[in-house]
């Protein structure tokens, strides 16, 4: 469905296949570990924000647990709801200990775009990990799956709005187009402010390890984190400390299945 001149740049659209299809949310920024580390620091490493927020997230519609005994055969993983199963709950359909949710919907990229899948970012789960995958969604006429595969025998929970499917468009066969090259440092007219930065780096980790609070007020991770060189000038005007993914806007007329949730809060950063 190609957009008309001079429209949006680009349009993701969500067909439901069943009633009770998954809520959709923009990604989550927060993650329960990232908010036990001392003083929530690891939000102020900001390429893990950035990735945490990176598209759109599926939630679990009905608390479930899975258990695999270590069987290759289908049977091996038993699937049983702790609701009320009003919803689809994954199957075992490949054997080997894979869980496979079924979306429940059919998604559309714009032409020449393809739909990358995973599991929600930076977000381990004891015992299971998530298959990530690459699909052509602007042609492609069938739904997909979102896989997990559990790492040794035993037994997992998920809960109620916990996100089990996070994706995002990619631009098909650009990394094919990709010339990559390996030069010595000295090309790159940055190199001095490199040398700068890493000892920079190598001081903000001696006085941290030796327990100076005044490290982290100072240090040279907040540059990258507001978009300076070391020293201190501006590199660029689109650096992003934050993405605003816009939510779905269910348009369909009737009852809206797609209920947008609350938003996550906003994580606590070195500047606040």
């Amino acid at each position: 469905m190609p957009l008309a001149p001079g429209s949006i740049l680009m349009r993701l659209l969500c067909f439901p296949v069943h009633k009770r299809a998954p809520v959709i949310r923009p990604a989550a920024v927060r993650r329960e570990w990232m908010s036990k580390t001392g003083d929530q620091f690891a939000y102020r490493c900001l390429p893990l924000v950035i990735a945490n927020s990176h598209g759109w997230e599926m939630l679990v519609d009905e608390p479930f647990s899975a258990t695999w005994n270590g069987k290759s055969h289908p049977d091996g993983l038993q699937i049983s709801s702790l609701g009320e199963q009003k919803a689809h709950l994954p199957v075992s359909h490949f054997g080997n200990g894979v869980l496979t949710f079924h979306v429940g919907y059919l998604v559309r990229t714009e032409p020449k775009y393809n739909l990358w899948v995973s599991g929600p970012v930076n977000y381990p789960k004891d015992g299971i990990v998530p298959l990530s995958g690459v699909i052509e969604t602007d042609w492609a006429p069938y739904t997909f799956t979102m896989n997990w595969i559990f790492t040794r025998p035993g037994s997992v929970t998920f809960q109620k709005d916990e996100p089990f499917c996070h994706f995002f468009p990619i631009q098909r066969g650009l990394v094919t187009e990709i010339e990559p090259e390996i030069r010595d440092l000295s090309e790159d007219p940055a190199s001095l402010q490199v040398q700068e930065w890493r000892d920079s780096r190598k001081q903000f980790i001696e006085t941290s390890h030796r327990g100076e609070k005044a490290a982290p007020q100072a240090g040279w991770q907040m540059h990258y984190f507001r978009g300076l060189a070391p020293d201190g000038t501006k590199v660029t005007e689109d650096h992003q400390s934050r993405l605003l993914v816009k939510p779905f806007v269910d348009c369909r007329p009737g009852e809206q299945i797609t209920a947008e949730t609350p938003a996550p809060a906003s994580p606590r950063t070195a500047e606040d």
